[in-house]
């Protein structure tokens, strides 16, 4: 009888049998393993209660107007495959500067340009300068690093910005309307005003920012001001939302008032916890929204869209990014002690391990400097400490995975490779002098 079983129908599965073989035989079992595992928990769990609500969740609704309310041909003048480098790659740098987010808050807000016909240049532009060019993070490595690693750090990631995203648009030429999704639901009606849309979106986009304020390290001078206020002007930024919902897109003054005078409550009772009425703010939006029609239907749907398609991927990499590396300060399944033995010196290694490290990692907000410090005590040579700086809070393992689901994995691979290759130059060039 003869047998239907052929080898070179089944080599794929046969690899795949003694990958899981050999990962269980030589899986380091143990306290490591069970730290790794308790660490990748944790770090979804720091993640959860400090990132998603007051970082993602305004990302979504930025996210979701700007795909509802901007007007596409507005972005593709500015921001297409077409538009004048020399317009479109300094306003991409800027606007992501002004937000100044970490590396998965700046995706929604990648996702929602990109959809709205953004060139693939300029969008990848405003993905890197987002989490790279922060103002308050670049002043901070500059008191504690240094002021020659703090200015390095602003030159090479302001001209980082602007390189890897011509150096993608050469790579990956686009039609004129490549970047431009379908039109979605509620574009049918008549655009509103720019000068209402802009508003909308500066009022969002201020309550991202002063939401996410950081303390900085400073005691003193107009960012710790802010930081002591900042739950003023998020209430502030939220009133003229509030306002333009009534007066500009048809939502009722008594429900409006309602909602706001139900958070100011719950800032009264947990005057502690202000995260509660920002949470309630948020379920009380999307529930007026999710019962509108219109624009402001369009608007939730666009920004539930955002939220559906990324939460569940960027839960997946942070969990793996915990189990590998950890939370700051605190040790995955690799050893921190590798990381700090081989980035000594100047070397070239040392710089590309640098660079894939901070690339790997997820660094919130700020958390770069401390870290950097950290290991520049155990020995890590200023040229590795600039390219973890770049490579670092630009990209980290979750975002990757979300980038791959929007521009696709073969740029986002070459993205990664950008960033990472000129992260191991600028070390070089900066730790030779």
């Amino acid at each position: 009888m003869d047998s239907d079983f052929h080898w070179r129908d089944q080599w794929e599965a046969v690899l795949w049998i003694v990958a899981g073989f050999l990962a269980l035989y030589f899986l380091p079992a143990g306290e490591r393993l069970d730290r790794a595992v308790t660490e990748s928990v944790q770090l979804a769990r720091w993640y959860t209660r400090e990132h998603v609500l007051l970082c993602l969740v305004p990302a979504f609704f930025i996210a979701g107007a700007i795909s509802v309310l901007v007007r596409q041909e507005s972005v593709i003048k500015l921001l297409g495959p077409q538009a004048k480098k020399y317009i479109a790659y300094p306003v991409a740098a800027v606007t992501g500067t002004i937000l100044a987010v970490c590396s998965c808050t700046v995706l929604p807000l990648f996702a929602g340009i990109r959809q709205r016909g953004a060139g693939l240049g300029p969008a990848i532009a405003f993905l890197y300068s987002g989490p790279a060019i922060n103002l308050l993070a670049i002043i901070l490595t500059a008191r504690v690093l240094g002021m020659e690693l703090g200015v390095a750090r602003a030159i090479f990631a302001v001209v980082f910005s602007v390189v890897i995203g011509l150096a993608m648009a050469a790579l990956f030429r686009e039609r004129p309307d490549s970047g431009a999704a379908p039109l979605v639901v509620g574009e049918g009606r008549d655009d509103p005003p720019v000068s209402h849309t802009l508003v909308h979106l500066l009022a969002l986009i201020a309550i991202l920012v002063f939401a996410n304020w950081s303390e900085g390290g400073d005691t003193g001078g107009i960012w710790h001001l802010i930081f002591l206020i900042k739950w003023w002007l998020t209430g502030a930024a939220a009133l003229v939302l509030g306002w333009g919902m009534v007066r500009w897109y048809g939502h009722k003054l008594r429900t409006v008032a309602l909602l706001a005078c139900s958070v100011i409550a719950l800032a009264v009772v947990f005057p502690r916890h202000p995260e509660v009425a920002f949470a309630a703010a948020t379920v009380g939006l999307s529930i007026r929204l999710a019962r509108s029609t219109g624009l402001s239907a369009a608007w939730f749907g666009a920004s539930w869209g955002f939220a559906r398609q990324m939460l569940p991927l960027l839960l997946i990499g942070v969990l793996v990014s915990g189990f590998l590396l950890g939370r700051p300060g605190h040790e995955g399944l690799v050893p921190s002690t590798w990381i700090a033995g081989v980035v000594g010196g100047n070397s070239l290694f040392a710089n590309f391990f640098a660079a894939i490290a901070g690339a790997f990692m997820y660094f919130a907000t700020l958390t770069e400097v401390p870290i950097v410090q950290g290991l520049v005590g155990s020995g890590m040579g200023k040229g590795p400490a600039l390219a973890l700086l770049l490579a670092g809070p630009a990209l980290s393992l979750p975002s990757m995975i979300v980038i791959a689901g929007v521009i696709g994995v073969k740029r986002t691979v070459v993205y990664t490779g950008l960033v990472v290759a000129f992260a191991t130059l600028s070390g070089l060039v900066f730790g030779s002098f």
